[in-house]
C-alpha cells in the first residue's frame, strides 16, 4: 500500500529498450527521473533484428517471436521495474503525515514543522507574501486618492472624434485636421451655465471662460 500511496504522480518513460519514471511533488510538480533500466528482452528483439538485415531476414520469425514474448512478460516485467524506480526515488520525497502528499524537500517541505508547506506553510514565505499584497492594495488606495487624470475637467462635454471631420480628437480643444471646435459646450466654472465653445466670456453672469 505504500507504493501506492507513493506513486500516485509520476510519468511513465519506458519504451520498447527499458524503463525509467519520473516521479513529481504533489505540491509543485518538480520532479526526479529515476535510472533507466534495460529490458532483456527488448535488447535481445534488437540484436535479432539487427542480425536479420545482414543475413537476409531470415531471423525475422525468431525477432518477432522475441518481441511476443516481450509483450507477454512486459506486465511482470514493467512492474518489477516500477517497484524498483519507486525505491530510488523515495528518497528524493518526504511524505507528509497530515495530508499524506509526497513532496519534495527543497521546496515544498517545512523541516521545522515536519509537515508539508501546504499544511504547515513557512512563516517567513508567508509574512512576505502578505506585505507584498498589502503593499499593493496600499497602492490602489492611493491612486484612488490621488488625481491620475492630469487636471481633465470633466465637466466639460467632451468628445473622442471631431463631429465635423471625424479626425481622432486627441483630448484638444480644437479639431487637428479641421480646426473646428471639438467641445460643443462647456460649464462657465462661476456660475455652472453651459457656455457655447469658443465664447470668451460667459452670457450669464460674465465670467471668463478661455
Amino acid at each position: 500500500m505504500g507504493l501506492i500511496a507513493f506513486t500516485r504522480n509520476y510519468t511513465d518513460h519506458s519504451n520498447n529498450t527499458g524503463y525509467q519514471f519520473e516521479f513529481h511533488c504533489d505540491k509543485c510538480g518538480n520532479g526526479y527521473r529515476t535510472t533507466f533500466q534495460p529490458s532483456k528482452l527488448g535488447i535481445a528483439g534488437g540484436f535479432l533484428r539487427a542480425a536479420s538485415s545482414f543475413l537476409g531476414g531470415g531471423l525475422d520469425r525468431a525477432a518477432n517471436a522475441g518481441d511476443y514474448v516481450k509483450d507477454a512478460l512486459r506486465g511482470p516485467a514493467h512492474d518489477a521495474a516500477f517497484a524498483k524506480a519507486v525505491e530510488e526515488a523515495r528518497p528524493h520525497f518526504k511524505q507528509c503525515s497530515r495530508c499524506g502528499k509526497w513532496v519534495c524537500p527543497e521546496n515544498c517541505w517545512n523541516p521545522k514543522r515536519g509537515l508539508c508547506e501546504d499544511c504547515a506553510p513557512n512563516l517567513d514565505e508567508e509574512a512576505a507574501s502578505i506585505q507584498a499584497q498589502v503593499a499593493v492594495q496600499q497602492l490602489r488606495t492611493k491612486a484612488e486618492a490621488a488625481d491620475q487624470t492630469g487636471g481633465v475637467d470633466m465637466a466639460v462635454e467632451r468628445s473622442a472624434a471631431c463631429p465635423h471631420c471625424g479626425a481622432d480628437a486627441k483630448g484638444s480643444k480644437f479639431c487637428p485636421e479641421c480646426g473646428k471646435p471639438l467641445r460643443a459646450k462647456a460649464a462657465c466654472g462661476k456660475c455652472g451655465s453651459k457656455v457655447e465653445a469658443g465664447v470668451k466670456f460667459c452670457p450669464e453672469c460674465g465670467n471668463k471662460m478661455m
